[in-house]
C-alpha cells in the first residue's frame, strides 16, 4: 500500500479542518441540486415515470439472457470463462505485488483518455481496479456478440446499452476510484467538490429539474455577439423559419444564388460560427450570394407543423422569396443533415411537379436512404417511436434537451462523462468554445413533423424506395436530374459514410461523391486556412461498398470547400453585379442573426 500513499500525497499540507468543512458546504450544494430536481414536481409539473429507454433495456437484456439461460452448458461456460478472467487477474497482482513481473490482463486502447493518468498503471490498487473494468467489460460485450438467434436490431440495441453501462460505471466517474480526482481532492482539501457541487447545482437548475451538463461556458459566448456575426438582414419570415441574406463582400458575384436548408434539430449558426470557422462568411468572400434559413425555435402553438409544412414554409417559401429579391428563377441549394433529407424530398417534389426552381443540390452528412443509418438505428422500432409519440401528444413537441442527449450518448465517453468528471468531480468550469456552445443551445421538434420524420425515413425508409408521400405527391428521387454534390464524413456516428454514398446512387443525375475526414461537424466545418484534415474522391458510386470505394479514392488534402466551390462554378459561371440586400417587395426585417434563433429551448 506504499505506492497509495506516495502517489496520492497532496502538494500541500492536507488540512482536515478545511476538508470536513468542505465536505459539509458540497453536501449542502448537493441538497440545493436535489431541491433544484424536486421543485418543477412539487409545484404540480408532470410526475417522473420510468423512461420508455428504461423498459426497452429490460426487454432487450431479457432477451440476451433468456439465450445463455435456456441452456445449463452454456450458462456453465460462460460463467467460468469470467471465473477464470478474475483467478488471472488476481494472480497477476499477487505476482506483482511481491515484485514479480506480470503482464495486463487487460489494457485500455490508446485512444482511451479516461486513463491517461500514469497512477492507472503505477498504482497497484488503480491498475487492478482499470483491469478488473476492462475485463468485465468485454465479458459483458462478449455477451451480446456471442448470443445467437438474436435479430440485428434486438442485437445493436444490447451492444449499445452495454455500452452506456459500461461507460457509467468506468471507476474514471468516481471520487474514490479515480487517482487524478482523489489527488486534487486532498490537495484542495476538497473545494474541488464544492465547487463541482454548487455547479451541479445550478445545471439541474438550468435544466428546470433536469440535468443540463454545460459543455461550454455560458457566459463568454453569444450569438449575434462573438458567433453568428457575418452581416446580413432576415428579409422573409413565416410561422416556421426567417430568411436571411447576406451583404455581399465582392464586386460580382455568380449569377444563381445560393440556399443553405440547415436541420431543425439544431441551430443554423453551426455554419456561421466564429468568423474564422464561418461557412457562410467563406461562401460570401467567394462571390456567392447566400440565403439561409433559420428555423424557429417551435412551441405547443406549432406541435402540428407537418413535414410538408417544413416544406412549404422552409425551401419553397424561400425559393420564392429569393426570386422576389434576386430576379433569380433559379437556385443553387445546399442541405445539412436532416436539413438535406428534407432538401431532397423537395427536389423530388419539384421534378414530380415540374417545377424548375433548382440548379444544383449540395447534401452535407445527409441520408436519403436509412438502411445503414448506424447508432441512431437504436432508438428506432416501433415500440420506441409509439411512446415517444404518445409523450410528444401531451406538449405538441419534443422538448431539444432529450434529442441532445440521444445524441451525445453516440459520443457519451466524449460528451456526457468526461464533463461530469472534469465540471462535478474536479470542479473546473468548461472553457468557452463555440461548437459545443452550439451543442447546447437545443431547440424542440414539432410532435406532427418529427413523427413523420422517424417513421417515413428511419422506420420505414421510404424517400428511396420511391413509397414516401409529400403533399399529395409520390416522391422518385430518380426524377431529380439536377447535379448533387453528396459529402460525407468518414468518422460520422449520425449519417455513416457508407450510408451517404449508398443514397448517391438513387439520384437519376450525375452524383460526385466526397468524403471527408473526421465526423459530423468537423468534417463538415473545416475552413481552409486551417489545413486540418483532408477528403477522398472516386467518380465510381454505383454498386461498391464504402472499403472499396476508400481503396479506389484519391486523397486531398485539407478542406473540401474550395473542391466544391470549384464544382459549383463549372455548373452556372456567369457573374453579375453583386446585390444589394432585400429590395422595395422584400425590406429587410431585421439584422442577422434574427430573433428566431435566440429563442433558447
Amino acid at each position: 500500500m506504499s505506492d497509495v500513499t506516495t502517489q496520492t500525497e497532496p502538494t500541500k499540507k492536507f488540512d482536515p479542518e478545511a476538508f470536513a468543512l468542505n465536505l459539509a458546504r458540497a453536501m449542502e450544494s448537493s441538497g440545493q441540486a436535489l431541491a433544484a430536481y424536486l421543485k418543477p414536481r412539487e409545484n404540480g409539473e408532470p410526475k417522473d415515470k420510468p423512461p420508455s429507454e428504461l423498459s426497452e433495456l429490460v426487454k432487450t437484456f431479457t432477451a440476451v439472457a433468456e439465450y445463455w439461460m435456456s441452456d445449463k452448458t452454456r450458462a456453465t461456460e460462460v460463467q467460468m470463462k469470467m471465473g477464470k478472467a478474475y483467478l488471472d487477474l488476481w494472480a497477476s497482482s499477487a505476482r506483482r505485488l511481491v515484485g514479480e513481473p506480470a503482464e495486463p490482463a487487460a489494457e485500455p486502447s490508446p485512444r482511451d483518455r479516461r486513463f491517461k493518468d500514469p497512477e492507472w498503471k503505477s498504482n497497484q490498487f488503480f491498475d487492478f481496479l482499470l483491469q478488473l473494468y476492462l475485463l468485465t467489460t468485454q465479458w459483458a460485450q462478449d455477451l451480446v456478440h456471442n448470443a445467437e438467434g438474436l435479430d440485428p436490431h434486438t442485437r445493436q440495441k444490447a451492444e449499445f446499452y452495454v455500452q452506456q453501462i459500461a461507460n457509467a460505471l468506468a471507476p474514471s466517474n468516481f471520487v474514490l476510484t479515480n487517482p487524478e480526482v482523489l489527488r486534487e481532492t486532498l490537495a484542495s482539501n476538497g473545494d474541488n467538490l464544492v465547487r463541482g457541487m454548487k455547479m451541479l447545482a445550478e445545471d439541474v437548475e438550468a435544466g428546470h429539474g433536469t440535468l443540463r451538463i454545460r459543455q461550454s461556458d455560458p457566459d463568454a459566448l453569444s450569438v449575434g455577439v462573438n458567433m453568428a456575426t457575418t452581416p446580413g438582414k432576415v428579409i422573409f419570415q413565416n410561422d416556421l423559419m426567417q430568411l436571411i441574406q447576406y451583404e455581399p463582400t465582392t464586386e460580382n458575384v455568380l449569377r444563381t444564388p445560393l440556399l443553405i436548408v440547415p436541420p431543425w434539430i439544431n441551430k443554423y449558426y453551426i455554419l456561421d460560427l466564429r468568423p474564422e470557422k464561418s461557412f457562410i462568411k467563406w461562401c460570401v468572400d467567394q462571390g456567392i450570394t447566400v440565403f439561409v434559413i433559420s428555423w424557429v425555435n417551435p412551441d405547443k402553438r406549432l406541435g402540428a407543423k407537418t413535414f410538408d409544412d417544413y416544406m412549404k414554409e422552409g425551401p419553397l417559401a424561400a425559393m420564392d422569396a429569393i426570386e422576389q429579391a434576386t430576379g433569380e428563377m433559379k437556385v443553387h441549394t445546399m442541405g445539412y443533415c436532416v436539413g438535406g433529407t428534407l432538401l431532397a424530398a423537395t427536389l423530388a417534389w419539384l421534378a414530380e411537379n415540374r417545377r424548375v426552381k433548382v440548379t444544383s443540390a449540395t447534401l452535407l452528412a445527409a441520408q436519403v436512404d436509412f438502411s445503414h443509418a448506424g447508432d441512431l438505428l437504436v432508438f428506432v422500432d416501433e415500440d420506441q417511436i409509439s411512446a415517444l409519440e404518445r409523450d410528444m401528444q401531451a406538449s405538441g413537441v419534443l422538448e431539444g434537451s432529450k434529442m441532445a442527449m440521444a445524441f451525445n450518448m453516440l459520443r457519451s465517453n466524449d460528451l456526457i462523462w468526461s464533463y461530469v468528471v472534469s465540471n462535478y468531480l474536479k470542479g473546473q468550469p468548461p472553457s468557452s468554445f463555440d461548437l459545443l456552445h452550439w451543442n447546447s443551445d437545443a431547440t424542440r421538434m414539432p410532435a406532427a413533423n418529427h413523427s413523420y420524420y422517424l417513421r417515413n425515413c428511419y422506420l420505414e425508409n421510404r424517400l428511396s424506395t420511391g413509397s414516401m408521400v409529400l403533399d399529395n405527391t409520390l416522391l422518385d428521387l430518380s426524377k431529380v436530374k439536377v447535379p448533387v454534390y453528396n459529402l460525407a464524413t468518414r468518422e460520422d456516428h449520425i449519417a455513416p459514410a457508407e450510408s451517404v454514398l449508398y443514397g448517391s446512387q438513387f439520384f437519376g443525375g450525375p452524383v460526385k461523391y466526397v468524403m471527408s475526414g473526421s465526423g459530423h461537424i468537423a468534417g463538415v466545418i473545416n475552413p481552409p486556412a486551417a489545413n486540418k484534415y483532408q477528403f477522398w474522391t472516386n467518380d465510381r458510386i454505383k454498386d461498391i461498398t464504402l472499403a472499396d470505394w476508400i481503396k479506389g479514392a484519391e486523397e486531398h488534402k485539407g478542406s473540401w470547400w474550395p473542391d466544391w466551390r470549384e464544382w459549383l462554378g463549372g455548373i452556372d459561371p456567369e457573374e453579375v453585379p453583386a446585390r444589394a440586400v432585400g429590395t422595395e417587395a422584400l425590406p429587410p426585417i431585421e439584422d442577422a442573426p434574427g430573433s428566431y434563433v435566440r429563442v433558447r429551448a
